[in-house]
């Protein structure tokens, strides 16, 4: 699904990631740990091809194509959806209409209000998009807003960052929806997930893990025993790995 090739990322004149690889295979959920301020979300803005995030070399290989300098818009409609840390607050457009845009076309029978039933967003659809929502309730936004997309490769940024232990368990089950865990063989739908604490882990599964520190990829190996490590060790102990 994904190939990301000694990839390289400066923000401005700094430069943030040097020489990253991975790869994400179809149907597989891949979590990315690391500090904060490690560069996790510049890796993601970066998948996504924002301007801001100026790839200096290496490539991203997007189902066998290249990608690197496609525009946000044209990656968008290609299948790959983003869920944003922080996402912005869109004055003057409406939740529903936002949501209908990300429906797109090829799925017009798509029912908004049964999404919006689904994350309890309902009430929210005639408000404007994320004004005035809570933490949880402007992650509810973001995912019924990708839920619409369905897109074939999912980039979430901090999932579990800023919501309460009520929101966090239909954050989870969405965003299994999302990637189609419900599906063994025939899953098709692909995750990148990025986390600070790992506490997305409690509900969501994931296939394998990997450490994003000082720039680079580290102790790559399953979830659970990535975590473990970071929880006994810290992230210092993973930069003294590397020495």
């Amino acid at each position: 699904m994904l190939e990301v090739e000694n990839l390289s990322v400066k923000v401005g004149q700094k430069q943030i990631l040097e020489g990253v690889s991975f790869t994400v295979d179809i149907g597989e959920t891949l979590v990315l740990f690391g500090p904060n301020g490690g560069g996790k979300t510049t890796l993601l803005m970066a998948l996504m091809g924002f301007p801001r995030y100026q790839i200096t070399s290496g490539r991203i290989i997007y189902k066998g194509e290249d990608i690197t300098h496609m525009t946000v818009d044209e990656r968008s409609k290609k299948g790959i959806g983003i869920l944003f840390q922080r996402p912005p607050v869109v004055r003057g457009v409406k939740l529903k209409d936002m949501v209908r845009a990300c429906v797109g076309e090829k799925k017009e029978c798509l029912s908004i209000e049964e999404l919006a039933k689904k994350l309890n967003m309902t009430e929210f659809l005639d408000r404007e998009v994320n004004y005035g929502f809570s933490g949880g309730e402007v992650k509810r936004s973001e995912l019924l807003q990708l839920l619409a997309q369905d897109p074939d490769l999912v980039l979430l940024d901090e999932p579990d960052s800023g919501v309460d232990l009520v929101n966090i368990v239909l954050v989870g089950q969405m965003i299994n929806e999302l990637l189609h865990k419900d599906k063994m063989r025939s899953r098709t739908s692909s995750g990148l997930i990025i986390t600070h604490t790992g506490h997305i882990l409690d509900y969501v599964e994931a296939d394998r893990a990997c450490i994003l520190l000082n720039g680079g990829i580290w102790c790559r190996g399953t979830p659970r025993e990535i975590l473990n490590s970071i929880k006994a060790n810290g992230y210092e102990g993973c930069a003294a790995c590397q020495k």
